[in-house]
């Protein structure tokens, strides 16, 4: 059947989350040991597609959970314009889930010369990024062979939190429910089904999210561009607000990712203004927001909003999957794609 390995690999999820609790650890905490010695005062993230959106979310774990700026790097200049950093002080963490790609390999090999602490997050422990940087951990996700990236995503992000909270002298226990909760949330697949025929015939569509779920919008989109070759734009609710609000019109569709927390308090306004355009709203998160969406996702008890984008992204993963196959596509080889990008 078309789509067989990306729906494995999307139900092999809270077994993945469970190994990386379970077997992970000691190594996340070892190497948070020896970088916290190090007192890094900036943090600096090197990643490329979905990796990108596992590094967003840890950029607002940083600044949020460990109170230290962060930054997401720009590979380009140091490969393509030859920039040499001085990155003193920094901690540069590369994700990767092939860690094969040169733009993510040669600025972690230029951070470490210049003087970074550099940290290797990937699934591919012999591969030139974990031999390039000083450290690495390795996310435990196993071989995944359908191109768009869904277990390899979910390990990332919970690799990051875990490394994020040895580094402020947490142990990160409050994602110990995490397995339980991702398969409780695999289990309601035919709801979710549902909702993609909903969009068999969408031309082009909006996901918007606030805060630690923004990755989750753009990870969605991303999703959704790649298995149904939709035209997918993912805002955070805030910059929808500033401009591109003005090409939302009745019926357009908008997906809006808003689990119970400060985020979805903050997509309140941008939820009812969606209502008054008439938007063909898919409310995802909180129940008192998708009463007020043309159709939902109710999501409850999912645990502190930190660690909501390790579960949301679930239920957004089968929507792209099953709405890929409404429109005829294989979601295991996206037209024109490769399992790793060589970009430079």
């Amino acid at each position: 059947m078309n789509g067989s390995m990306m729906a494995a690999e999307i139900k092999e999820q809270p077994a993945v989350l469970d190994r990386i609790l379970s077997e992970g650890r000691a190594g996340v905490l070892d190497v948070a040991r020896a970088v916290r010695a190090r007192r890094p005062r900036f943090v600096l993230f090197v990643a490329r597609g979905t990796s990108d959106h596992a590094a967003l979310y840890a950029k607002y774990l940083v600044e949020t959970r460990l109170a230290l700026p962060a930054g997401l790097a720009s590979p380009s200049t140091m490969t393509v314009y030859d920039a040499r950093p001085d990155l003193r002080d920094v901690l540069v963490l590369a994700v990767s889930q092939s860690g094969a790609s040169p733009d993510i390999v040669e600025p972690v090999a230029r951070a470490r010369a210049g003087g970074a602490v550099t940290v290797a997050i990937t699934n591919a422990p012999d591969s030139p990024l974990a031999a390039t940087a000083e450290f690495h951990l390795d996310v435990l996700a196993g071989p995944e062979r359908a191109v768009a990236a869904t277990k390899t995503y979910t390990a990332e992000l919970l690799t990051l939190f875990l490394f994020v909270e040895a580094l402020a002298g947490r142990n990160g226990d409050e994602a110990g429910a995490l397995p339980q909760r991702a398969a409780a949330l695999l289990e309601r697949e035919e709801e979710v089904a549902r909702l993609a025929v909903r969009y068999r015939f969408a031309e082009q569509l909006v996901v918007t999210a606030r805060g630690y779920n923004y990755p989750s919008a753009r990870e969605a989109a991303l999703k959704l561009m790649e298995t149904s070759y939709v035209v997918a734009h993912a805002f955070s609710g805030a910059d929808l607000l500033h401009g591109p609000m003005a090409m939302i019109d009745r019926g357009f569709p908008v997906i809006v990712i808003a689990p119970e927390g400060q985020g979805s308090l903050a997509l309140k306004p941008v939820v009812e203004r969606l209502g008054d355009l008439g938007a063909d709203t898919l409310v995802v998160g909180d129940p008192t927001l998708v009463s007020l969406g043309r159709v939902g996702f109710a999501l409850n008890d999912l645990g502190p909003e930190w660690l909501t984008p390790i579960l949301v992204i679930l239920p957004l993963q089968q929507l792209a999957w099953h709405l890929a196959r409404e429109r005829g596509s294989d979601p295991d080889r996206p037209r024109g794609l490769r399992k790793v990008t060589e970009t430079w």
